[in-house]
């Protein structure tokens, strides 16, 4: 099958070369014009002057036949450029029919713009589906020269990035670069929060690891400033749950005091080498004071031995503190009654070992009210927690319930955005996995108020303010119910225009109503009443997703009669993330209290499983602020307490 290619452009590219060419012609014939026409014979005979006669007579044909061959070519040249004008006319006309740019692109419906490969594209050289920018490599991008689905931003290559050069999965947060004109950059892995993090769920800058919150750490869940290791919380700290500056080791075994540099066990001040020194520059064991060198010496300057116990009110060999039952407790005291009882515990009211905060159960605790080990943090129930109020392990952040969060309010893992639901979400209020936006039910969203995968819209990148979500996947506009969608307000897929109820269109339509069914305004999808609706069956105004009703509600069966937005499902309270929450500001699974981060919470500021208190974290306590479980008194931690500032078990 033969076919013919005619493009504009090329013609026009044609048509110049072919006048250059030509004066090249012209100005070689002019040269050769004198010798090849007047060509002198080789001598005065008859022979020679008839050759000379013969080549003159060729050299002047040959003059005639150029210019009738310029001739020739300048009206072909006037042919191609008239003809490639007549095509490029005639181009537009036919786009103008179909509301398509005259270069719209090489294949697919609904672009606009040019030279885009695909469908629904708004912007130039894309290459994929429902990208808004240009130089975009994938479906669902918002920005420019990214590579991959539903990224924000520029250079980024992956999926649900927001920010610039990011690598990997849901790294950034829009509500950061919205709130806090922060943007997110240079990141590799998945959910980071910051620039130049390497790794999984970092928040700040030069992280290199996982769930670390602050700049320069390397390691897993460190809380702080250049920390190296497991669950440190501090500035310079190497080793595992240490908790202060300058530490090396392991937590709970130095109790950095006010200063650090410790060496050690137990030891509580600074410059200590040894076990159970309380004071400063002391080497040997359980030496009260400070410059000392021997063992149970109480002064300063003393060298040689003094009695086993240098404390008063103790049980046992190698104490320094006050009304200890152990060995090697550096600690103590009669603050609300309480004491050591274990091993090397140099905080107040401990029980187990290793601990060098105040009132925590189990082993290096360095925080207080901790129920667990190796926390750095303060009223935490877990394994190497180094933020405060958290449920799990390895939570640098705030108020978290799960692994390895970095962020604040969040239940899951690797979440390092705030009040986030679910996997690896590095922005606010989103529920899913790798979400990087705002409010987004799904996975891969770097949007806002988006319910679906891949969507980076309901967000304008120039101005970074926010409107509408979308329903669906790959969208980059506002307000779509669909797939692949750049545009604004459409019900359908592979939209570059706006308000369009259909597949492949380019062009903008009037009003501000599609789909089906719909009452009211600024609405996309099916048998919606209100207004700034998207989806199907919602009845109020902002809301996304399915069968909400309300105001701002995003997901599906949420029953709120004001502008208190949830994300999730069957949510009925306020501003709730996840399942059957039926309080308020609750994160986490069937929570009916106040600000609760979990499930079955019914009290008020609990982290936990069950908590009926307020300000708990753990599972099942009925009191306040005690960590653990079970506990029905106050400022505990450990389990079935019923008294108050104990900790251990039955008490």
């Amino acid at each position: 099958m033969s076919y013919v290619l005619a493009a504009p452009e090329l013609m026009s590219l044609a048509a110049a070369d072919l006048t250059q060419l030509g004066s090249k012609v012209s100005a070689a014939g002019a040269a050769a014009h004198q010798a090849t026409t007047g060509v002198l014979a080789a001598a005065a005979d008859e022979v020679s002057s008839a050759v000379a006669a013969l080549f003159s007579g060729h050299g002047i044909e040959f003059q005639s036949a150029s210019i009738q061959a310029a001739t020739f070519r300048d009206r072909f040249v006037q042919l191609l450029n008239s003809a490639g004008a007549n095509y490029a006319s005639a181009e537009a006309a036919g786009a103008s029919l179909l509301g398509l740019s005259p270069s719209v692109g090489l294949l697919g419906l609904g672009n606009v713009g040019d030279l885009n490969l695909g469908s629904g594209n708004t912007g130039s050289y894309n290459f994929g589906n429902g990208n808004l920018g240009s130089g975009n490599f994938g479906s669902g991008n918002l920005g420019s020269n990214n590579l991959g689905l539903g990224n924000l931003g520029l250079f980024n290559f992956g999926l649900g990035n927001a920010g610039y050069l990011n690598v990997g999965f849901g790294n950034g947060s829009l509500a950061q670069a919205a709130l806090e004109n922060k943007i997110s950059s240079i990141n590799f892995g998945s959910a980071n929060l910051g620039t130049y993090n390497f790794g999984d769920a970092n928040v700040g800058n030069n992280n290199l690891g996982l769930g670390n919150l602050g700049n320069g750490n390397v390691g897993v869940g460190n809380n702080g400033l250049n920390n190296v290791g497991f669950g440190n919380i501090g500035t310079g700290n190497i080793g595992i749950g240490l908790s202060g500056n300058n530490q090396i080791g392991i937590g709970g075994l130095n109790w950095s005091g006010s200063g650090g540099w410790n060496i050690g066990l137990a030891n509580s001040g600074s410059f200590n080498f040894g076990f159970a020194n309380t004071g400063d520059s002391n080497w040997g064991l359980a030496n009260t004071g400070s410059h000392n060198i021997g063992i149970g010496l109480t002064g300063d300057n003393q060298v040689g031995f003094g009695g086993f116990n240098s404390g008063t009110g103790t049980s046992g060999l190698f104490n320094s503190g006050t009304n200890n039952t152990g060995f090697f407790n550096s600690g103590g005291g009669t603050f609300g009654g309480g004491q050591n009882w274990g091993l090397f515990n140099s905080g107040t009211a401990n029980s187990g070992a290793f601990n060098g905060g105040s009132f925590d159960t189990g082993l290096f605790n360095g925080g207080d009210h901790n129920t667990g080990l190796f926390n750095a943090g303060s009223y935490n129930t877990g394994v190497l927690n180094t933020g405060s109020f958290s449920f799990g392990a390895l939570n640098a952040g705030q108020g978290n319930m799960g692994l390895l969060n970095p962020g604040t309010g969040n239940v899951g893992i690797e979440n390092s955005g705030t009040f986030n639901s679910g996997f690896a979400n590095a922005g606010y209020t989103n529920f899913g996995l790798y979400n990087a936006g705002y409010s987004n039910m799904g996975i891969f969203d770097s949007g806002f108020g988006n319910a679906g995968a891949f969507n980076s819209g309901g967000v304008d990148l120039n101005t970074l303010t926010v409107g509408g979500g979308n329903v669906g996947f790959f969208n980059s506009g506002a307000l779509n119910t669909g797939f692949s969608n750049s545009g604004n307000l459409n019900t359908g897929f592979w939209n570059g225009g706006s308000v369009n109820t259909g597949f492949g269109s380019a062009l903008t339509q009037a009003g501000t109503v599609s789909g089906f069914g719909n009452s009211g305004d600024h609405i996309s999808g099916f048998y919606n009443i209100g207004s700034y609706n998207a989806g199907y069956g919602n009845a109020g105004q902002y809301n996304y997703g399915f069968e909400n009703k309300g105001n701002g509600q995003g997901g599906s069966m949420m029953l709120t009669p004001d502008l208190s937005p949830n994300v999730g499902f069957f949510n009925t309270g306020t501003n709730g993330v996840g399942f059957f929450n039926t309080g308020q500001y609750n994160v986490g699974i069937s929570n009916s209290g106040f600000n609760d981060v979990g499930y079955g919470n019914s009290g008020m500021v609990n982290t936990g499983f069950q908590n009926t208190g307020s300000y708990n974290i753990g599972y099942a306590n009925s009191g306040t602020w005690n960590s653990g479980f079970r506990n029905s008194g106050n400022y505990n931690s450990g389990g079935y307490n019923t008294s108050d500032n104990t900790s251990g078990f039955f008490r």
